[in-house]
C-alpha cells in the first residue's frame, strides 16, 4: 500500500479491490468535512479610490457632467466609461475623488478599484497584467488562484465583477488599449489623461475637459486660505500660476505659514522671476490645453508652475530643502522613511512633515505597515529639474546608498519567504532592524510579501538605475532575491524585465554560475506563461555554461526546468531522464528539498508515461523523505500524484484515501490551489464510485473554498 495513503483509527474499512483496505464511505466523508478551511475575505469591498480633498474648488460644469453619469448608471446599471481629460496638477484626480464621495459610492457599493497606470508602465508600456492582478487580490480572489496570463486574468476580472456594481479610476492613461481589459461588466471606468482618447469615445465615452480654473474660481480657493486676499492680487496669482490647482495649494499653503508676508510680496516676487503678464493666451494641441505667453503647461517643471514652486520651496528651512532635493535624486515613485535616512536624510519627520504641509508630497495607503511618500508627478520632474546641479559624486553616492537599500532589504524578504533555499550570494551584511534604523521593516513571510508588494515598482526602478550605473553585482544579487516575489505574486512583466538585466549583469560580471541562474529563474516565467520556445532557448544557452560551473544544484535547476519543459509538451520519457539528471545534482549536494522535489518530478513523468507502480514507488520514497525533513509542502503535492497514479491501476479506494490525506494536507499548509485540487479529484472519483455522501461533501466543501477565496462557485450538477 502506498505510503501516501491516510491510516483513520476505528474506521470502517471496505475491501474494494486487491489488497486495498480503505476506509467506508461515510468516514471519508465526514473527513473531509473536518477539513479546515481558510477564513473568508475580508467582508468590506475595495475603496481605492484617493480621499477627497478639503480644499477642492466645486467645478460646477464637470461636476454636472459627472453626476448625469452616475445618475443614468443608476437607472440603467449599464457599464459606461468617463474620460477626464487635462493638463498635469489640473485637479482630474481630485475631481474624480470629490465625485466618488459625494455620488458614486452609493451607487457602486461592490467596490471602488484605483490605479495610477504610471506605476506599471514600463518602456511606455503599462504591465495591464499586473494591474488587473491587483485587482483580483483587492476583490478578494486569493493570490493561488490569481492566472498567470493578460487574456485569462481579464476573463476572471470580467466573471468575478459580472453583476457586481463596481468602480474603476485609472490615472494617467496614455492609450485606450491600456483600460479597456479594465471596464467591468456591470460596472463604471472612469479614466484620467492628459490627451485625449478618441477611441474610447467611440466606444461610447462620455469625455470631460478639465481646464485650469479661471480667474473667478481661482480667487474662490485663494481665499479658501487667505480670506482677506485682495481681488486683484489673487487673480494675478491664479495666472502666475497658470490657473492649475496644485500650484496654487503649494503657494497658499506656504504662505498660510508666514503671516508677515502679504499676498502682494508673493505675487510681486513671482512676476519679477519670469516677468509674466497678466495677458497670457492659450491654445489646445491634440486635445491638451497649453499655456503661451511663457506660462507652463503643466508638463514640465518650468514657466509659472516652476515660478511658484521655487517660491515655496525656496521658502522651507534647509533641512526640508534639502529633502527635496535628495527626493528628486531619487528614481523612485514612492518613498519610506527608511529609505529616505539610508539615502542620507536628516531629520526627515519634520522635512517630510514641511511638504506634506505645502501639499508638495501626499500619504500613499500601501498593504504594508509603514507610512508612504510620494510627490505629484508635476512636483516630481521640478525636483529632478532642481537637483540637475548636484555634483556627480554625490548623486552616485546617494544612489547606491538606496541600490544597496533595497538589495539587502529585498535579500532579508527572500529568506523569510522561502527560507534555507539555494543562494548564489552572501547574506545581508545588514540586519533588518539595522535598515528600519530600530524598527525591522518586516517581521514574518506575509509582511515581508507585503513589502515586497509595496515596493514592486520601486524595486524595478532601482534595478534600472544600478543597471545604468554599472553596478552588475547589485542587480543581480537583487533579482536573485527577487524570485521569492515573483514566484509568489506572479508579477511576469517585472519577473522578465528584471532578469534580462540580471542576464546581462552576470555577463558583464564574468560569473557564468549567476548566469545560469538568471537564465533559469527567467526560462521559469516564459514555462509558467507557455512560451516554450523562448523558455528553451534561455535554457540552452544557460546550458551552454554549466561546463563552466562548479555547484552541482545549477545543473539540476536547469535540467529540472527542461524536464517541465518536456512534461508539458507531451514528453514524459525525456521528462524523466532529465529530473532523473536533476535528482543524481541534488544528491551530489545532499540538497534535502531538491532530492525531494525532483523524486516527485520523476514520479509525474512516470504517472504521464503510465508507469503507475513505479511511479508509486518513487513517490513513496518522496514522501518519506518530505515528512523525514519536514518539507510538508511538498506532500499534498506528492500525494495528489500518487492518487493518479493508482486511480490507473483502478485502486479506486486506495485513491480516495490518498486524495483525502493530500486535501488535508494542503489544508494545514495553505496551499489551497492544492485543496482545490484535491476536492476537484475527490468529486470525480466519488462520482466514479458511487459514492453520493462524498460526492456531495467534497462539492460542499469546494463550494464553499472557492467563495472563501473569492472565486465564483463552481458550476451546479
Amino acid at each position: 500500500m502506498s505510503s501516501c495513503g491516510t491510516e483513520d483509527e476505528g474506521a470502517v474499512h471496505n475491501t474494494l479491490s486487491g489488497d486495498a483496505v480503505v476506509a467506508g464511505p461515510l468516514v471519508m466523508a465526514r473527513n473531509v468535512g473536518q477539513i479546515v478551511l481558510p477564513p473568508g475575505a475580508p467582508g468590506m469591498p475595495p475603496s481605492q479610490v484617493p480621499p477627497p480633498s478639503r480644499c477642492f474648488v466645486n467645478r460646477t460644469a464637470e461636476f454636472a457632467a459627472l453626476r448625469a453619469v452616475a445618475a443614468s448608471y443608476s437607472v440603467e446599471r449599464s457599464p459606461g466609461i468617463v474620460v477626464v481629460t487635462g493638463l498635469g496638477g489640473v485637479g482630474k484626480t481630485q475631481l474624480v475623488a470629490n465625485w466618488v464621495n459625494e455620488d458614486v459610492k452609493e451607487h457602486c457599493p461592490d467596490g471602488q478599484l484605483y490605479v495610477d497606470l504610471d506605476d506599471y508602465r514600463r518602456d511606455g508600456a503599462v504591465d495591464t497584467a499586473g494591474v488587473l492582478a491587483g485587482f483580483l487580490r483587492a476583490l478578494g480572489v486569493h493570490n493561488q488562484y490569481v492566472p498567470p496570463g493578460l487574456a485569462e486574468r481579464t476573463g476572471l476580472f470580467r466573471s468575478i465583477t459580472a453583476g457586481r456594481a463596481v468602480l474603476v479610476v485609472a490615472d494617467n492613461a496614455h492609450h485606450a488599449p491600456e483600460v479597456r481589459p479594465l471596464m467591468p461588466p456591470s460596472g463604471l471606468l472612469v479614466v484620467t489623461s492628459r490627451r485625449r482618447l478618441p477611441s474610447l469615445e467611440m466606444d461610447g465615452a462620455v469625455s470631460i475637459v478639465v481646464d485650469p480654473l479661471d480667474v473667478g474660481a481661482g480667487v474662490q480657493l485663494v481665499r479658501r486660505w487667505h480670506v482677506t486676499a485682495a481681488e486683484d492680487a489673487a487673480a494675478e496669482l491664479v495666472r502666475l500660476c497658470g490657473g492649475l490647482p496644485l500650484a496654487l495649494r503649494a503657494v497658499g499653503e506656504w504662505l498660510a505659514s508666514r503671516p508677515q508676508l502679504r499676498l502682494d510680496d508673493v505675487v510681486r516676487d513671482l512676476a519679477a522671476q519670469h516677468g509674466h503678464g497678466a495677458g497670457e493666451e492659450s491654445r489646445e494641441t491634440d486635445g491638451t490645453t497649453t499655456r503661451t505667453g511663457g506660462a507652463m503647461t503643466g508638463d514640465t517643471g518650468t514657466g509659472s508652475v516652476g515660478a511658484a514652486l521655487d517660491t515655496v520651496v525656496d521658502g522651507f528651512d534647509d533641512r526640508a530643502r534639502q529633502l527635496y532635493r535628495l527626493l528628486g535624486l531619487l528614481p523612485t515613485k514612492t518613498v519610506t522613511g527608511a529609505a529616505l535616512r539610508a539615502a542620507g536624510a536628516v531629520h526627515v519627520d519634520d522635512a517630510l512633515g514641511d511638504l506634506l504641509m505645502a501639499h508638495l508630497a501626499v500619504v500613499v495607503e500601501a498593504q504594508d505597515d509603514g507610512p508612504r511618500y510620494r510627490l505629484h508627478d508635476i512636483v516630481r520632474t521640478h525636483a529632478r529639474l532642481r537637483a540637475a546641479d548636484v555634483p556627480p559624486q554625490e548623486r552616485r553616492a546617494v544612489l547606491g546608498a538606496v541600490v544597496g537599500f533595497y538589495a539587502e532589504a529585498a535579500a532579508h524578504a527572500d529568506a523569510l519567504i522561502l527560507g534555507a533555499r539555494f543562494r548564489l550570494q552572501a547574506p545581508p551584511a545588514r540586519s533588518l532592524a539595522e535598515l528600519g534604523l530600530g524598527a525591522p521593516l518586516f517581521t514574518d513571510r506575509a509582511s515581508a510579501l507585503d513589502w515586497l508588494d509595496a515596493e514592486r515598482a520601486n524595486l524595478v526602478a532601482v534595478l534600472r538605475v544600478a543597471a545604468g550605473e554599472r553596478w552588475y553585482d547589485a542587480v543581480w544579487r537583487l533579482c536573485e532575491s527577487l524570485w521569492a516575489f515573483y514566484h509568489s505574486r506572479k508579477d511576469y512583466a517585472d519577473w522578465i524585465d528584471a532578469h534580462r538585466l540580471g542576464t546581462e549583469a552576470a555577463q558583464r560580471e564574468g560569473r557564468p554560475d549567476v548566469e545560469v541562474r538568471m537564465r533559469n529563474q527567467l526560462a521559469r516565467a516564459e514555462y509558467e506563461l507557455g512560451e516554450f520556445e523562448r523558455a528553451g532557448h534561455e535554457l540552452a544557452a544557460a546550458s551552454a555554461l554549466l561546463d563552466l560551473v562548479d555547484d552541482a544544484r545549477l545543473s539540476g535547476v536547469v535540467w529540472e526546468t527542461q524536464g517541465l519543459i518536456a512534461l508539458s509538451l507531451g514528453r514524459p520519457d525525456d521528462a524523466r531522464h532529465l529530473f532523473e539528471r536533476a535528482l543524481r545534482a541534488n544528491t551530489e549536494c545532499e540538497d534535502r528539498h531538491g532530492i525531494v522535489v525532483q523524486s516527485y518530478n520523476i514520479g509525474q513523468a512516470l504517472v504521464a508515461g503510465g508507469r503507475w507502480q513505479e511511479a508509486l514507488d518513487v513517490l513513496d520514497g518522496a514522501a518519506a523523505s518530505a515528512r523525514d525533513s519536514g518539507d510538508d509542502a511538498m506532500l499534498p503535492r506528492i500525494g495528489l500524484v500518487a492518487a493518479r497514479a493508482l486511480i490507473g491501476l483502478e485502486s479506486w479506494g486506495r485513491a480516495v484515501e490518498t486524495v483525502v490525506a493530500a486535501a488535508d494536507q494542503a489544508a494545514r499548509s495553505k496551499l489551497y490551489a492544492k485543496l482545490d485540487q484535491a476536492l476537484s479529484l475527490l468529486a470525480e472519483l466519488a462520482e466514479r464510485t458511487d459514492d453520493t455522501p462524498l460526492r456531495e461533501a467534497c462539492n460542499h466543501h469546494l463550494r464553499e473554498l472557492r467563495r472563501r477565496l473569492g472565486m465564483a462557485p463552481p458550476p451546479a450538477g
